[in-house]
This record gives structure tokens, C-alpha cells and sequence, in this order.
């Protein structure tokens, strides 16, 4: 969410496209705010960002899509975003998370889950490793968030979907369970919340 000058649909508009190809289409996003390079912006100048939100939020509530949530610097105004829009009736997914414990449960309470990305593996990322403790492993995915952020040991690389299996094995090792149950469970919650396939 950081080009300004272009034009954004309107929530009819992309509910529009999103149906014409609902055969591709399973969830609205990224969409969110990022108010960490401002770039000499205030926060009140990134109106134009929380506009776009409101318009994907309402696409995901009326499409009954998951949303995949983008928050960087911005996490009070993204979580009053999404209470004030109605989120707290959808359902999506707060990705390549990198907030605290608090704004974790936030996002749970509202009915998200949390997708965890190679940060987690990074020495400095005690805060990350929290929340893989934290978050119920039926509401957790894992991500690469993919050209960037490659986890220990490939940090510094171009990333890539095969690095996912070390964002597992920091998750098992801080939960204390064994990487085949984060594998699995993360499987199955990305069934459930992107294919609607009810959980066994």
C-alpha cells in the first residue's frame, strides 16, 4: 500500500472482478497499512491508504472472502480499521506478522490467524518467537513472504517456497512439538481458511 497516485476500485468494482473469476479469486489482499517509510508523510497523509483499506475490507465482508492483512508501524490504526469496518465478521489473516504478543491477540479475538515468516528465525526476533508460542496452532500458517526476508540460514538471499520448512522448524522448536505438527497444522489451517474446508 505505498503507490498514492494511482487509481483504486471501488469496492463494487473489485467485488465485480472477484466474481467474474471466482474460480481463481480466494481472498482480497494484501491490503492494509504500512506507515513505516513515510518518507516525510504524517500519518494523517496516508488517508489515501486507510481509504483503500475500508473499500477492501467491505470487498472481503460482501464477497465472504478471507483478507490477507498487511500492518507494518501501523497496528492501532489497522486493528481500529478493522473493528470499525465490521472485520470482526470476516476472516482472514494477518501476514508475514511482525508485531507483539498484544496486537497477536487482537487479531485473534477478531477471528484472524497469523502467519509467521522467516523473521521468526532472525537472532533479534525474541518478540516473533513469542507469538509462535503464543498464537493456538489452529490459527497459525507460515509463509516465505517471498523475494525477501530468506530465513537463517539462507537471511541475505533471495527467498524462496523452499525455505518454508525452516520457518516450521523454528515454530516446532520453541513450541516443543515436532516440525511434522506444525506442517500439518498449518496445511490444514490454510484449507480451512482458503478453501473453506472445514477442519476434521
Amino acid at each position: 500500500p505505498d503507490n498514492e497516485g494511482v487509481r483504486e476500485p471501488t469496492t463494487a468494482e473489485l467485488c465485480a472482478l472477484a466474481q467474474a473469476h471466482a474460480d481463481k479469486v480466494i481472498a482480497i489482499g494484501e491490503t492494509g497499512l504500512d506507515y513505516y517509510r513515510l518518507n516525510g508523510r504524517s500519518v494523517a497523509d496516508m488517508a489515501w491508504q486507510r481509504e483503500r483499506f475500508a473499500v477492501h475490507i467491505q470487498a472481503a465482508l460482501q464477497l465472504d472472502l478471507p483478507l490477507v492483512v498487511h500492518t507494518r508501524s501501523s497496528a492501532e490504526d489497522t486493528l481500529a480499521m478493522l473493528n470499525e469496518q465490521g472485520a470482526g465478521q470476516a476472516r482472514g489473516v494477518f501476514h508475514c506478522f511482525t508485531e507483539t504478543v498484544d496486537v497477536a491477540r487482537a487479531a485473534l479475538d477478531l477471528g484472524f490467524h497469523i502467519s509467521l515468516s522467516g523473521i521468526v528465525t532472525f537472532k533479534n526476533a525474541e518478540t516473533l518467537r513469542d507469538v509462535a508460542r503464543m498464537v493456538p496452532v489452529d490459527r497459525l500458517l507460515i509463509e516465505t513472504d517471498s523475494p525477501y526476508l530468506a530465513p537463517v540460514p539462507y537471511r541475505g538471499k533471495t527467498n524462496s517456497p523452499a525455505y518454508v520448512p525452516e520457518v516450521a522448524r523454528q515454530i516446532a522448536a520453541v513450541r516443543g512439538i515436532a516440525v511434522e505438527t506444525v506442517a500439518e497444522s498449518t496445511g490444514r489451517n490454510f484449507e480451512c481458511l482458503f478453501k473453506g474446508v472445514v477442519q476434521p
